[in-house]
């Protein structure tokens, strides 16, 4: 294993924490936390404004390249869509939850669409200007029927 790629003994990060600046607060906090159903962990208020931070579960961090970049949304989309950052939500049901979504404002952009890794994602223009992808992972494909 080279350098840059020896495992650490001990994890230094602890949590990944997407920070969004939304012109309309209220709107984007009505979306993820009562729409998409993400929990209140914390909430703050200072003289200039608010905050509340959101519980998403586990987080991650995906690297892609421009070229895989581009894949996905032409698997997802049928064309590149999305910037250098979209967000991803894994959720029981792509489809019902998009059209929840949609209901509280989202723009679809893709429907739910089984992709070549088996899921089923959708793609949506979400408050705070977040390009959002919602997944459901489908299993095994060999088990699908």
């Amino acid at each position: 294993m080279s350098e840059e790629q020896r495992e650490p003994s001990e994890p230094t990060v602890r949590e990944l924490r997407l920070v969004v600046t939304a012109e309309d607060y209220e709107a984007a906090l009505r979306f993820y936390r009562d729409a998409l159903g993400l929990p209140e962990r914390a909430a703050f208020a200072s003289p200039d404004g608010r905050v509340t931070i959101l519980e998403a579960g586990r987080a991650t961090l995906e690297i892609a390249d421009p070229g895989h970049a581009a894949f996905i949304d032409e698997v997802e989309v049928g064309r590149r869509v999305a910037g250098h950052l979209r967000v991803a939500f894994q959720v029981d049901d792509a489809a019902a939850a998009t059209d929840d979504l949609a209901a509280a404002g989202a723009e679809v952009v893709a429907p739910p669409t089984r992709t070549p890794w088996n899921s089923l994602n959708a793609r949506l223009d979400a408050p705070g200007s977040l390009h959002v992808t919602l997944f459901t992972e489908l299993g095994d494909a060999d088990s699908e029927a």
